[in-house]
């Protein structure tokens, strides 16, 4: 590390699943380099849509998780850790056991108080965009830019070049889409339908406060939209460094969409690239995903799509980083 490199931890815990990124940050630049890459799929949002609440086990697991994260930050040197909470955490009734979990869980682990900051739509975009356009710039990838980060409970559309220019969260995550509409295995048309109307009345609402029209390139971020580029290139495995800067055509998008929305639980399973935590909500994800693609191409002409692995968590440690 350099003397201006600063290590830190980011946690991201949305509502499917929950990531810790340990990385040496250089805060005048922003370069980052990953120490430690984690992600487990914990469901901390499972049901909170129809309850209102994070149910005990959905809780107890995400919370043990946090135990064994505040764990690695600490033996690993992070000097300072940032702990950022989404669409679950904002929903629910008892979040505030949820957070004072976290912060023992740090207290004990870490050997600092660590309080889960359960962040606005807005903030949670520009941490996103942030995260993802960082090496963007480098790889001569223009913009104006649309960062789309599809996670569990809802998705963010963020415009910006250098930096956000506007920006809307909307309720239509993955785990959200399947709870209210995908019952059937595989989803019915009738199921499909109900979902996309949904869909479309939310990307209309972030439409008209996140333009499209003139944007130069789309990027799409989360687990739902890296697992459908790596079923879009046939992975025999799930290989992060393929998958991060993809470029591909829309329509080959919206093929691999259509083909996972269609398949049974069982055939998606089977995929070698599957996380086994996305296999029943990936359907929904890829409807969430090809309504977007489709509405770019349509609105801004894009001739690809590029999927970034790098993301809200690569954000949250640029800004701890800054911070210290």
């Amino acid at each position: 590390m350099s003397d201006t490199t600063v290590r830190v931890g980011a946690i991201d815990c949305g509502t499917n699943s929950i990531r810790l990124l340990v990385a040496d940050v250089d805060p005048a630049t922003g370069a980052l380099t990953d120490v430690l890459r984690r992600m487990e799929i914990v469901r901390l949002g499972h049901g909170v849509d129809r309850t209102g609440v994070i149910a005990p086990e959905s809780m107890e697991r995400t919370l043990a998780v946090t135990r064994e994260y505040a764990a690695a930050c600490r033996e690993l040197g992070a000097t300072r850790a940032r702990f950022v909470a989404t669409s679950a955490s904002r929903d629910a009734r008892n979040a505030a056991d949820f957070i004072e979990g976290v912060r023992a869980a740090f207290t004990e682990h870490f050997g600092s108080e660590v309080s889960p900051e359960v962040v606005s739509g807005d903030e949670e975009a520009a941490l996103s965009f942030a995260g993802a356009t960082g090496g963007l710039a480098a790889q001569g990838v223009g913009g104006p830019y649309l960062v789309v980060d599809l996670g569990g409970g809802s998705t963010e559309l963020v415009r910006g070049t250098d930096h956000v220019e506007a920006a809307r969260s909307v309720d239509i995550g993955c785990v959200r889409m399947t709870e209210r509409h995908l019952a059937s295995d595989p989803p019915t048309d009738a199921e499909i339908a109900a979902a996309t109307r949904d869909i479309d009345e939310a990307l209309d609402l972030a439409e008209s406060v996140v333009p499209i029209e003139g944007v130069a390139t789309l990027v799409g971020l989360a687990g739902s939209v890296t697992t459908i580029t790596a079923h879009l290139l046939r992975l025999t495995a799930y290989e992060a460094d393929r998958i991060h800067l993809a470029r591909s055509a829309p329509a080959d998008m919206v093929v691999a969409c259509d083909d996972l929305l269609a398949m049974t639980r069982a055939d998606r399973a089977r995929l070698p690239y599957m996380h086994p935590g996305r296999v029943d909500v990936i359907g929904a994800g890829a409807l969430v995903w090809q309504r977007v693609v489709e509405r770019v191409v349509g609105r801004a002409g894009i001739t690809e799509v590029i999927t970034s692995e790098h993301d809200i968590l690569d954000g949250i440690a640029l800004s701890v980083a800054r911070r210290s």
